[in-house]
């Protein structure tokens, strides 16, 4: 009997121990539950407008590369991913029968400069010959090609058939100059040139194939200025009265997620983009980053535009503060204090990542964000 009776009281005084012992951990030995800690101080922030948008090239930046003349690639000077100048020769055509060509038209040329040649030399006698012919009539020479341009000759009027010959031979010489520039022409069309420099991004057709030029002429490539590329922000309707041409904005792309990329608004385009029912509207970023030639278009991106800027105030990180039965709170761990305490604040401006304090903690104090767990208790 007295062995039960003394059992007893070592298992009544045990489990006192460890209700005790549970009761002082919650009570006042938290100092092992981790925290972490902020000094309220005073920083320059500006308010932000969040948007998503995607890298594009600029108006210009991106250029389709084709032929404006039928026949067979006998060269491609280019591949994916290469870099090229402008004025690069990036292609030729089949030129053979062009070449053939512009000698036929050069051929031309020459025989009627020399058919000009001729009627010149057959009316030198007429404008030399004495008045004794008869019937006379007097004839203007207005063109300053013409040894005797600008000057009056009575000519007989029989021979107005040697007028007639230089005028027609004139007229072919300019025909056939016509016809040699044309030549010339298309022979430079079959050798394609890069129109800007960049970098090739892909190509649509090789060596040996055939090409035939319609309306539209068939493209060969397509080149892309990667120095030449803009964010196309998506902005909603409630915040876009707010965005202001020359705001400066920052972005981030999942490639590259520690790298904030820099840029400002250049443009909001009027007209609003409604996608399931959400209305936003495109907002133009000009990329000013130093590493631009880092982004690819297509490329996702989160945008931070900034709006007005507050310099020296108090501001802490959001993730200090936070919202309970509709206040906004804040842990300050005062000095010789075991646990954190709870305080009401009033907040202001804010940015992506701080958020200025207007009342309820003093600049020089510490704020502490505990465990997940043990968050939000006294």
């Amino acid at each position: 009997m007295n062995k039960l009776i003394v059992t007893a009281i070592i298992a009544m005084l045990s489990i006192g121990i460890v209700v005790a012992g549970v009761f002082l951990l919650r009570k006042g030995g938290n100092s092992s539950v981790p925290y972490e800690t902020v000094v309220v101080t005073k920083r320059d922030i500006a308010s932000s407008i969040l948007a998503t948008g995607s890298v594009k090239p600029m108006i210009g930046a991106e250029v389709k590369v084709g032929s404006r003349i039928s026949g067979k690639v006998e060269h491609l000077h280019a591949n994916i991913g290469d870099k090229v100048e402008k004025g690069q020769i990036i292609a030729e055509i089949e030129k053979k029968d062009l070449e053939a060509n512009v000698s036929q038209a050069k051929a031309n040329l020459a025989a009627a400069k020399a058919a000009v040649g001729v009627s010149r030399a057959s009316l030198w006698p007429i404008l030399n010959a004495e008045s004794t012919y008869g019937a006379q009539d007097t004839v203007f020479f207005p063109k300053t090609g013409d040894n005797f341009a600008g000057l009056r000759f009575s000519i007989p009027l029989f021979n107005g058939q040697d007028i007639y010959g230089i005028r027609q031979a004139r007229s072919f010489q300019e025909a056939s100059k016509a016809a040699l520039e044309y030549a010339e022409v298309q022979l430079s069309y079959a050798t394609i040139t890069a129109p800007i420099s960049g970098v090739i991004s892909s190509v649509t057709t090789q060596e040996g194939e055939t090409v035939a030029a319609g309306l539209l002429a068939p493209t060969f490539l397509t080149i892309i200025d990667l120095a030449r590329l803009q964010v196309d922000a998506f902005v909603d309707e409630t915040d876009i009265g707010r965005i202001k041409v020359g705001q400066r904005a920052v972005f981030t792309v999942d490639t590259y997620p520690n790298k904030e990329f820099t840029g400002e608004v250049r443009a909001v385009y009027p007209k609003a983009i409604i996608q399931e029912n959400v209305v936003n509207y495109d907002v133009v970023v000009k990329i000013t980053d130093p590493d631009i030639e880092l982004l690819r278009p297509e490329m996702t991106t989160n945008v931070i535009i900034s709006q007005e800027e507050r310099k020296d105030i108090l501001a802490v990180p959001k993730k200090f503060v936070s919202s309970e039965e509709g206040n906004k709170t804040v842990y300050v761990l005062e000095k010789g204090a075991a646990n954190p305490t709870k305080r009401i604040i009033k907040t202001g401006w804010q940015d992506s990542k701080y958020v200025q304090i207007l009342s309820g903690v003093a600049e020089g104090e510490k704020l502490v964000i505990k465990s997940a767990n043990e968050s939000g208790k006294e």
